[in-house]
């Protein structure tokens, strides 16, 4: 679907462009309403580019020895959190994300009560929904699972129902109209389309939640993050490098395995 301002810039009309030049001076002032508001400026960028050099410049060389002694288990336990984040995000959301699409759920009400369920969830961030679960069930690996699993539920949520909502009506149609009940028509005219993309979603899940639990564990949601941090407030510069290089050697990771699913599914 195009955008209507994107396409009257790219195509302005034949009667001039006093249609498009207030949407571009209103741009504008939005633009720069919003740069006065976030204090952006390249001058503090380029005077604060020789503290960005001198702090990479500690990190240099990593301390490669540092990943086989202290950084197997924290990258393991990431894995697992970002995993099961992921699998208790898609079964809370699978019910929610039939009665949030608009062509499966039984009622309007349902449907707008179905989005703004998912709209809480997805507007909790996770490193709120971590400090409170670290609260509840104190500190470790668990309160970061829980955290992942509500927010990424909301995410989740949102994008399965757009793709119940984007799909073929034609076959739950005629399903319909031969007598079939809700779960059939469900199970055999609607799954077969939807599943390649929600399993696209689910790995772009996976992913995120590897490089969000890195962060959980900062606050105490177990991980790496934890090993991160403690690298950073020692001063063991090189140490926070291999932390690094393993968070980016997971997401690495996960990428080459996701787009080899992705061809098997295809």
């Amino acid at each position: 679907m195009t955008l209507y301002p994107l396409k009257l810039v790219m195509n302005p009309p034949k009667q001039g462009w006093w249609i498009v030049l207030p949407i571009i001076l209103a741009s504008y002032g939005l633009l720069h309403w919003s740069a006065e508001g976030a204090r952006m400026s390249v001058s503090d960028l380029v005077a604060g580019l020789p503290w960005i050099a001198d702090f990479v410049s500690r990190m240099m060389p990593p301390n490669l020895p540092y990943i086989g002694e202290s950084l197997i288990e924290p990258a393991i336990q990431t894995l697992q959190i970002a995993l099961w984040g992921t699998v208790l995000s898609v079964v809370i959301v699978i019910p929610i994300s039939f009665l949030a699409a608009k062509n499966i759920t039984p009622h309007t009400g349902i449907y707008h009560i179905c989005r703004q369920i998912l709209n809480v969830l997805r507007g909790i961030n996770e490193l709120i929904l971590a400090l409170i679960f670290v609260a509840a069930v104190g500190l470790g690996p668990f309160a970061g699972v829980l955290a992942l699993a509500l927010h990424g539920a909301g995410m989740v949520g949102k994008f399965f129902a757009e793709a119940i909502e984007e799909m073929d009506q034609g076959p739950m149609e005629a399903m319909k109209a031969s007598g079939c009940t809700t779960l059939q028509t469900i199970i055999f005219a609607v799954l077969p389309q939807v599943f390649p993309n929600w399993i696209s979603i689910i790995l772009y899940r996976l992913e995120a939640n590897i490089r969000i639990s890195a962060v959980l564990g900062m606050i105490g949601a177990g991980g790496i993050g934890f090993e991160l941090i403690t690298s950073m407030k020692m001063f063991e510069y090189g140490d926070t490098a291999s932390c690094v290089i393993v968070i980016l050697s997971l997401v690495f990771l996960t990428d080459i395995f996701s787009a080899k699913l992705r061809q098997l599914i295809r």
